[in-house]
């Protein structure tokens, strides 16, 4: 009895921290940026086109994130600069299609906080990087009854180490990433 009850405690264990693989809810989900202009304001934007996958528990512990941006769907609300920004000048959209991150570490921080690490490549160029995570819930979907989680991600990034642009005083060289997820378990 006593080896049928330890044998259920750790099948259950191992149940409670099964992986499972989590899609993005584009609708309901953001990839933003802000960077200083002129050395007097900020100027945010968004990229239209990315796609998301993660693999994490049922409380979207240990996540595992792969990440794929368009470079072409840079939005700023300025069609003039978002041309510019799409140019050789910066992410060399034609050349470098993608902006993808692949993380490869998971630090639980607080309660509903971590830091993820992975390798970003931008440019051409691969760095690694530190993002700040907030899971801001996990509920059971009414329509389709499974798991949703609404996540933040945030950090800051030197565009010149990835060659995106070249020093300028118009315009700021950090970069800070302001993530907003909602991701779907599958």
């Amino acid at each position: 009895m006593k080896k049928t009850i330890i044998a259920l405690a750790l099948l259950t264990g191992l149940f409670a921290t099964a992986q499972s693989s989590w899609k993005l809810d584009k609708s309901h989900s953001k990839v933003g940026f802000a960077i200083t202009h002129l050395m007097i304001s900020e100027v945010e934007g968004h990229f239209s086109e990315f796609d998301i996958t993660a693999t994490a528990s049922d409380t979207f512990g240990d996540a595992e994130f792969t990440v794929d941006i368009k470079t072409t769907s840079i939005n700023t609300d300025n069609e003039r600069r978002d041309n510019h920004l799409r140019s050789a000048d910066f992410f060399d959209a034609e050349t470098y299609p993608s902006i993808t991150f692949k993380s490869n570490g998971y630090e639980k921080t607080g309660e509903k906080t971590f830091k993820l690490t992975g390798d970003l490549t931008m440019h051409g160029v691969t760095k690694p990087v530190t993002l700040e995570g907030k899971v801001n819930g996990v509920i059971t979907d009414q329509r389709s009854q499974k798991l949703k989680a609404g996540l933040k991600l945030t950090g800051t990034i030197n565009r010149l180490d990835f060659g995106v642009g070249g020093e300028t005083a118009s315009l700021g060289n950090e970069v800070d990433l302001n993530i907003n997820l909602e991701m779907a378990q599958q």
